[in-house]
């Protein structure tokens, strides 16, 4: 007897993810991710070992699982509420005058109703600021293990095809391929603090190898986490050169007095001149280079969070 609810009729798992599916319309990509696969794991284990016992009861197996497990509308209901109550990674604080949005939501958006100047000046005190600095940075060196990974794996997959050997090869690359997009999102969450998912991709353990190996060549996850891991060393470079440009400008710029005065350091050097700044701009120029260092702050807030939403669009299912 199939599993019947609310109007709806579900005779299969595949029918049952695709309801699971609708009704997370609207929600964060990571979030229906994860909600898929644990439903998928869950019910084609317990279906697996409900068959074992007694093989004929598939229908009347699945419709008890179901039961037992819930509707499509009631786990999505308490995914949604979950993740409402889960502030994401490194996010301010709500003041006690916020109140939680009356439809269960993906992330709870707090606004921001701190002056301008607050704002500009607080940088410094956010943990999402420093989290995507930090991850910028280290994005060259990143970048560049991901790059080599991606070009070796691919070059002898390539290579090897003409044997026997090259698909297994080609198919552990790819597998590795999604294991980096596994922890490079969980680096991304807590460090930037966009949702990403937070556990792999279920593998079904009923089909053979060869279909299990079609179902990742063509899945264009797979694909686009290889493209990722190309582009992050030149995303890297610019990162990476960028920021540390930018600082070490700034540094410069707030350390005119220290640097004239007290090293006789002159700003600039033309043979055989040397100019130094003068009294009536130090200020300014010191001035300047605070200003500049927040606003690199806030530039990488902002770059960091650019980087994860292309991050969730290539690394994240559909």
């Amino acid at each position: 007897m199939p599993f019947y609810k609310e109007g709806a009729m579900i005779n299969s798992i595949e029918q049952y993810l695709s309801e699971l599916k609708k009704e997370f319309a609207g929600s964060d990509r990571a979030t229906v991710q994860d909600a898929l696969s644990d439903a998928e794991e869950y019910l084609r284990t317990a279906l697996e070992n409900a068959q074992k016992g007694n093989p004929a009861s598939k229908a009347a197996a699945l419709a008890e699982i179901i039961e037992k497990y819930g509707s499509p509308k009631e786990i999505a209901a308490a995914y949604k509420e979950i993740e409402s109550r889960i502030p994401p990674a490194l996010s301010r604080p709500a003041t006690k005058e916020a109140k939680a949005p009356a439809a269960p939501v993906a992330v709870p958006v707090v606004p921001d109703t701190r002056p301008f100047y607050v704002r500009f000046f607080g940088v410094f005190a956010e943990p999402r600021a420093w989290g995507a600095l930090v991850y910028l940075l280290f994005t060259l060196g990143t970048g560049i293990a991901y790059f080599t990974w991606a070009v070796t794996g691919l070059s002898v997959s390539a290579g090897l095809l003409v044997l026997i050997v090259g698909l297994p090869i080609l198919g552990l690359f790819l597998l590795s391929a999604r294991g980096i997009a596994l922890l490079e999102g969980r680096l991304i969450e807590a460090l930037i603090g966009v949702r990403m998912p937070r556990r792999p991709l279920f593998s079904r353990r009923d089909i053979g190898w060869w279909q299990k190996f079609k179902n990742l060549f063509t899945e264009r996850q797979t694909w686009t986490a290889v493209i990722y891991m190309i582009l992050q060393m030149p995303l890297g470079i610019i990162y990476f050169t960028v920021f540390i440009t930018l600082i070490s400008f700034s540094i410069w710029l707030i350390g005119r007095p220290v640097w004239e005065l007290v090293f006789d350091f002159p700003t600039f050097v033309f043979p055989p001149y040397a100019y130094y700044t003068p009294a009536w701009a130090m200020p300014f120029v010191v001035i300047g280079g605070i200003l500049l260092l927040f606003a690199s702050m806030h530039l990488a807030k902002f770059a960091g969070k650019m980087h994860g939403m292309m991050a969730k669009v290539m690394l994240v299912r559909e």
